[in-house]
């Protein structure tokens, strides 16, 4: 079987680890922007060699784990060059405008949104992990969209990993990701230069800093590039995201300033039922 990925980091080499483990014989084309990622993914024996143009044609499948923004914009170009026996299967972290973009494409039925809900603080072919996908959630966009054929090869493979499968609509996901995904990294990103903007004494953070600030800025060390990406492709829902966490944060504020600490109190021990949610999330 011959397999293609666009995108050699964290979530293209894990990718790539899970199809050698799965599938016997299996020959993996990659293509990455960078260089370099492309070289280390080969001397790691993530991919046997560099995807080229000629190549598109004879690929079962191929996956784009580049940047979401990169996938809108070439997603219907790579549909022109694949065959009719190819599926493309992209695993960008928004959904609406990549599936809009290859809405009326001839080879529609050959395509398959899906976002893994995966992944770590680290980038680039070093980061791949081992079972990065097993017991995490793979959302699946218009599926009833994909060849009956090349649907059920790709359940069947995301079950054999170890994926729970959950179907939803793109706009659903983008609003909902919004929340749970975007708006964490933007706090993350936030306090960490605000962190650094305010305190010029490195070696004060590093002493004064415990395990809950390391923890709340983990996700600060996560790539630019695929994050300024995610929050241009869904700008709207991010924007209302902020707009509510903004409304929680000045009324926080105003809290404090007005010494209302039984509300403060209050409010705290309100936030308190996510404890209820978070044991329902898998690790």
């Amino acid at each position: 079987m011959k397999i293609g990925i666009a995108g050699i980091g964290l979530i293209g080499g894990s990718l790539a680890i899970q199809l050698r483990k799965t599938i016997k014989d299996v020959i993996i084309y990659g293509y990455d922007s960078s260089e370099i990622n492309l070289k280390k993914g080969i001397d790691l024996e993530l991919i046997d060699a560099e995807i080229l143009k000629k190549d598109f044609a004879e690929l079962d499948v191929i996956f784009l784990t580049f940047p979401v923004k990169e996938i809108t914009n070439q997603l219907s170009s790579i549909l022109d060059l694949v065959s009719k026996k190819t599926l493309v299967i992209d695993f960008g972290s928004t959904k609406s405008k990549i599936c809009e973009s290859i809405s009326s494409h001839p080879k529609r039925s050959q395509f398959l949104a899906t976002h893994p809900i995966a992944g770590t603080e680290f980038s680039g072919p070093t980061a791949a992990k081992n079972n990065l996908f097993n017991g995490k959630v793979q959302i699946i966009c218009e599926s009833h969209k994909t060849d009956e054929n090349h649907l059920e090869w790709a359940l069947n493979w995301f079950s054999s990993i170890g994926m729970i499968l959950k179907e939803m609509n793109p706009e659903d996901h983008d609003k909902h990701i919004a929340y749970v995904s975007h708006l964490s990294h933007i706090s993350s990103f936030i306090l960490g230069q605000t962190v650094l903007e305010k305190e010029k004494d490195e070696s004060a953070i590093f002493a004064m800093a415990g395990s809950g600030f390391a923890s709340t800025v983990r996700l600060a060390k996560s790539s630019p590039q695929t994050w300024s990406s995610i929050f241009e492709e869904n700008k709207e829902n991010v924007l209302e995201t902020l707009k509510h966490y903004l409304t929680n944060l000045e009324s926080f504020k105003s809290l404090l300033e007005n010494d209302e600490y039984k509300k403060i109190y209050h409010t705290i021990e309100k936030t308190n039922a996510i404890k209820s949610v978070l044991k329902g999330i898998k690790k």
